[in-house]
C-alpha cells in the first residue's frame, strides 16, 4: 500500500507525550495511523490509547489496522469533544494528550476527498462529510466582504479583495461547484508567478473556515484541561500561524499564575498555574526531514505539563 501520511515530528512527540508507559493517552486527529503506530510501539501491555478523527475514510483504515490490538479505543468524533469521550470511557484523567493539526496526505492528493485542487472535484473541502457547509455554498452565499475576510485573515493572502470581487461577479453567472471553477478565477487576477501560493492560501483558508478549524482547536485546549491529570503532558503540532499562535497564547495563558495589572499591591485574580511549559520555543523539523517531507517544512511542536 502506498504511504497514506507521513508522520512528522515522529521522535520528537513521542519523547515529549510518554512518560508513563502503562499509561493512558489520548491523540486527536489520528489520520492514517502513523503517530499512533509508533506511540503503542512506547507504551506497554497496561497502556490505553483513545484516538479519534472526524475523516471517515481515516477512521474506516485505522479500525481495520490497529483491529488486533486492545489497547487501542477508536472514535468517529470531533477531537474537541475529549472530555465526552473520557466520561464514554470511564476515563478521569489522561496521562498525555497529543494532536497533530495537520490534514493528511492522501486527504490533500486525493480528489476524491475534495481538497485538491490541483484537479478538477466537488468543491467541499469539509473534513466531516456528515456535517456543515461545504465550500460551494460559501463561495456562493456569503457575502463579498465576507470572502474578503476569510481569505485574509484565515489565508493571509493580500490580494483578497480583489479575488473576493471576482468571485461576486462571477457568480451572478454562474454558481461554483468545481474547484476547477474557482482556481480559474483566481488565475484571472493572480500574477502566474504567485499563482501556486495564491491558490493554496486561498483553499487553506476556506478549508479552515469550513470547518472551523480554529474554534474547535480553541475547545479542544480548554478541554484538554479538565482531563489532563497532574504531570500529564499537552503536546501540539501546528502548521498554520493562526493555529499555532492559538497553542502558543494558551499555554502562556496558563502558565501564569496571577493576571492582576502590573503594580497591584495585592493578587485578587484568583488565577491559578495550570500548565508548565517545556517548550521555550516550538520545535521545528529538522532540514533532513523537510527534505523527505516537503509538507512538514512549517510544522511547529509546542509541549507543556499539567501542574
Amino acid at each position: 500500500m502506498k504511504q497514506l501520511h507521513i508522520p512528522v515530528l515522529l521522535n520528537e512527540s513521542i519523547e515529549y507525550l510518554i512518560k508513563n508507559k502503562s499509561g493512558t493517552y489520548f491523540e486527536g486527529t489520528m489520520g492514517f495511523g502513523g503517530h499512533t503506530a509508533e506511540i503503542l510501539k512506547k507504551i506497554g501491555k497496561k497502556g490505553t490509547l483513545v484516538s479519534t478523527d472526524v475523516d471517515d475514510n481515516a477512521f474506516k483504515f485505522c479500525k481495520e489496522k490497529f483491529n488486533d490490538d486492545k489497547r487501542v479505543k477508536l472514535y468517529n468524533f470531533n477531537f474537541s469533544l475529549i472530555d465526552v469521550i473520557a466520561k464514554i470511557e470511564s476515563i478521569e484523567f489522561f496521562d498525555g494528550i497529543f494532536a497533530d493539526l495537520g490534514v493528511s496526505s492522501f486527504q490533500l492528493d486525493d480528489s476524491a476527498a475534495g481538497f485538491a485542487y490541483s484537479t478538477d472535484t466537488e468543491l467541499d473541502l469539509r473534513l466531516d462529510k456528515n456535517s456543515g457547509k461545504t465550500a460551494a455554498v460559501v463561495i456562493n452565499e456569503e457575502s463579498q466582504e465576507k470572502l474578503a475576510e476569510i481569505i485574509f485573515q484565515l489565508g493571509e493572502e493580500k490580494n483578497a479583495r480583489k479575488i473576493a470581487r471576482k468571485i461576486c461577479d462571477a457568480r451572478e453567472v454562474n454558481i461554483f461547484k468545481r474547484t476547477d471553477e474557482l482556481k480559474k478565477i483566481i488565475a484571472s487576477v493572480t500574477n502566474e508567478r504567485y499563482l501556486t501560493k495564491t491558490l493554496s492560501r486561498v483553499f487553506q483558508a476556506l478549508r479552515i473556515y469550513v470547518n472551523d478549524e480554529l474554534g474547535i482547536l480553541k475547545s479542544f485546549l480548554e478541554n484538554s484541561m479538565k482531563v489532563l491529570g497532574t504531570g500529564g503532558r499537552l503536546v501540539i503540532i501546528s502548521y498554520h500561524s493562526l493555529e499555532d499562535r492559538i497553542v502558543k497564547d494558551f499555554f502562556k495563558y496558563e502558565n501564569l499564575k496571577c493576571v492582576c495589572p502590573k503594580g497591584a499591591p495585592v493578587c485578587t485574580c484568583g488565577k491559578e498555574q495550570r500548565l508548565k511549559i517545556l517548550t521555550k520555543k516550538p520545535v521545528t523539523p529538522t532540514v533532513r526531514e523537510i527534505n523527505n517531507n516537503r509538507r512538514a517544512r512549517s510544522a511547529k511542536l509546542r509541549a507543556a505539563e499539567r501542574i
